[in-house]
């Protein structure tokens, strides 16, 4: 899927971060790129802006981008699987 434009939805401190809320999206369906100076992930730098990520969504995917990445989760609302492997 190519989309001809994609904007910033949010911008997260570093790699970790960014790769959660990558995650986060995709499973929700919404394409993602990132986009993030090489000199800060290869040091693993978050200060000034330095090592700081952009999270990227096709522009129509924008606002539903950052309601999902908005939406905070309390144990009771996560589905867990009561019976394992025992």
């Amino acid at each position: 899927m190519d989309h001809e434009s994609w904007s910033v939805a949010v911008t997260a401190a570093g790699m970790a971060e960014a790769q959660v809320m990558a995650g986060r999206l995709e499973v929700e369906g919404v394409p993602v790129r990132l986009r993030y100076d090489v000199a800060g992930s290869l040091y693993g730098i978050t200060v000034n802006g330095l090592g700081a990520v952009k999270i990227l969504v096709p522009e129509d995917w924008v606002e539903q981008a950052r309601a999902i990445l908005g939406r905070s989760y309390e144990e009771h609302d996560l589905s867990w699987q009561e019976d394992g492997p025992e």
